[in-house]
């Protein structure tokens, strides 16, 4: 889509206090600038500069060493000072962002007052930043190039991240209370194997003794139900013990913790009056937190007093069952040598029976968090299959809109790299050749696909499909078979893999098998279609050829120039003046300080472009007569 002219962000102004690049302040015009002069004048540190203060770094391992490099660069060249950016959103809306070497970027007013706006959060302001030789990295880089790919429809792609984020961490506290639940439910189950035993037992010591037999079995039963109606009131004494003693701590607890958050000398500094307001508002809330302690501990106070009512009419109650249980006993010799084991078998099945509630509250419990695990997949296939599908529609662009024979592909959860190296570390105990044996398995299973057969102890599918014996397919069962491991293979996320190609001849090549100079002729023409993000590259032409810079580059300047600002830095004459750059900042240096030299159009920098980029004037003048143009 083309964007209307303005309505893309925009970099205004940047500046430097400090540091090698001291005083040095460029306005950059809305359509093509060009950064140059001799190697070693600061070209290169104005460009990363920029993507320090934006703090525009991208995801992944890759981010992390360009991270690690630029703030190294930063810190060795900027010193104490300061970059301060201004900035125009696509809405019209201009920003000054600020940051220090050890610092982090401050979004100010136009007017300098400071905001509670975060630069990298919220799609407030984006750029696209590419260091030298950064293009020729994306050709060989799927994970680069699905950045790139991003980067075309950053805020719609940046909101169903954010989306699958929130569900990922869902499901991740989801998987906290399976595995504990279904520990403890194996626990319990191996206790219950005991229970049908013991139900035998108590059945051999029924119907002893003479036409009375029934009497006293029954006495019997009621003996063992009097022993759970005394365990229940005595855990109903415990839940409201326990929870006056929680009303008892927690009285005046955050109220306590509210009074240590500041200092006395922080309440006394600069902003003290903020701080002292948070206080205030914070006891109040301590003082209502407080309230409701009091009148929770005073409910159930009460309720613990009708509770002592009550046990001690139960008490009461029993007493007079056991008493008329023990007469009942007594009165049949035959039946008094068994009372008492078959009481011993009656307080283990009531505490089995006990065992049986509480697996069956587990079992419920396990049910709901699987339906709701089961939802949250739902929700993540989904998001994931948008995702892609906007990832789809900018290959697609791209294909239809590149200014040279370039189609990208995408292949909806190609790259298996996550789920491979999940694998080998779940079976790093396994006894088997790991990599072989996860590199099998990740090609032609999806997780899915893995966990149902893991499930079922399905060794032969696992044989017949991954194309192991039966020794690596039964280890492999066992290693993936524990609970946490087999909860992480169903979130395991399937990349996208994008596929960028260059037609070279009848043939389409895929980019990680071009040449150099073939990988940077595929992945330019991207960078320069339209974006609503300004563009920064050191050196795009490097290892590319002047046809190709003439024919391809510049046009793409040309057309792109007007609904979108572009910032290069270049040694090549073609660039700003066959591009016509509207501003061209010519950097010198002393070897200690960067200066700018000149700035303005074209035309107004006509002598240092012929001097720099095409040699001199004379050189200008013999090529001219050697080509006898």
């Amino acid at each position: 889509m083309i964007q209307e002219s303005g309505a893309f962000h925009r970099l205004k102004s940047f500046e430097v206090v400090g540091g090698f690049l001291d005083g040095l302040k460029l306005e950059f015009q809305a359509g093509l600038n060009c950064l140059i002069g001799h190697r070693g004048t600061g070209k290169t540190s104005v460009l990363e500069f920029v993507r320090y203060a934006l703090d525009s770094f991208p995801k992944g391992d890759t981010g992390k060493e360009l991270r690690k490099r630029v703030e190294g660069l930063v810190k060795s060249n900027l010193g104490d000072g300061r970059i301060r950016l201004m900035i125009q959103t696509k809405d019209g809306l201009d920003y000054i962002v600020d940051r220090t070497a050890s610092g982090q970027p401050m979004v100010l007013t136009a007017e300098g007052q400071a905001t509670d706006i975060t630069i990298n959060t919220g799609g407030i302001f984006a750029a696209d930043i590419f260091s030298q030789n950064e293009v020729e990295e994306i050709a060989i880089s799927p994970e680069s190039q699905l950045v790139l790919i991003d980067t075309f429809m950053a805020d719609e792609i940046a909101s169903v991240h954010s989306e699958i984020s929130n569900v990922q961490a869902k499901l991740s506290a989801n998987a906290r209370e399976i595995v504990p639940l279904q520990d403890s439910l194996a626990k319990l189950a191996d206790e219950l194997s005991k229970f049908p035993s013991v139900e035998e037992k108590i059945k051999g010591l029924s119907g002893i003794g003479d036409q009375n037999s029934q009497e006293i079995d029954q006495a019997q039963t009621h003996k063992g139900i009097r022993q759970r109606e005394q365990k229940g009131l005595e855990d109903a004494g415990e839940l409201i013990q326990d929870y006056l003693n929680w009303f008892t701590q927690g009285f005046g607890d955050f109220t306590a913790k509210v009074k240590k958050l500041f200092a006395d000398d922080v309440l006394e500094g600069p902003n003290g009056d903020i701080l002292k307001r948070v206080i205030q508002h914070l006891e109040k809330a301590g003082l209502a937190i407080d309230k409701l302690f009091q009148d929770g501990e005073s409910l159930l106070v009460d309720e613990q007093n009708k509770l002592l009512i009550d046990t001690n009419q139960l008490r009461s109650a029993h007493n007079t069952q056991e008493l008329a249980f023990r007469d009942l006993i007594a009165k049949h010799q035959q039946a008094q040598g068994q009372a008492t084991e078959r009481a011993k078998w009656e307080t283990t099945r009531n505490e089995l029976l006990a065992s049986k509630r509480e697996q069956t509250d587990k079992i419920n419990k396990l049910n709901d968090l699987k339906q709701k695990r089961q939802q949250l997949m739902d929700q993540l296939s989904n998001l994931r299959d948008k995702r892609f599908g906007l990832r789809l529609k900018v290959a697609e662009r791209i294909t239809s809109e590149v200014a040279s024979p370039v189609r990208v592909r995408i292949e909806q959860d190609g790259n298996r790299d996550l789920y491979f190296n999940m694998l080998v570390d779940a079976l790093k105990d396994a006894q088997v050749q790991r990599n072989t044996v996860a590199r099998k398995i990740s090609q032609v299973l999806a997780p899915s696909e893995l966990v149902e057969i893991i499930q079922n102890n399905d060794i032969e599918s696992l044989q017949r499909h991954a194309g192991l014996n039966t020794s690596q397919a039964s280890k492999t069962i066992m290693a993936l078979g524990i609970p946490e491991v087999l909860l992480g293979l169903e979130t395991v996320e399937l990349t996208d893999l994008p596929r960028i190609e260059l037609q070279d001849g009848d043939e389409w090549k895929e980019s990680l098998s071009l040449s150099t100079g073939q990988k940077c002729t595929t992945i330019l023409p991207i960078l320069l279609l339209d974006s609503d993000s300004p563009l920064l590259v050191d050196q795009p032409e490097d290892n590319l050829d002047n046809k190709f810079i003439f024919h391809t580059v510049v046009d793409s300047l040309r057309k792109v120039k007007t609904s979108r600002q572009v910032t290069l830095i270049t040694h090549n004459p073609n660039i700003p003046v066959l591009g016509d750059a509207e501003g061209v900042f010519v950097l010198t240096s002393d070897g200690q300080q960067s200066r700018l030299l000149n700035s303005g159009g074209v035309d107004n920098c006509r002598n240092q472009i012929i001097d720099l980029l095409e040699g001199g004037e004379e050189a200008f003048v013999q090529r001219k007569k050697r080509y006898n143009f």
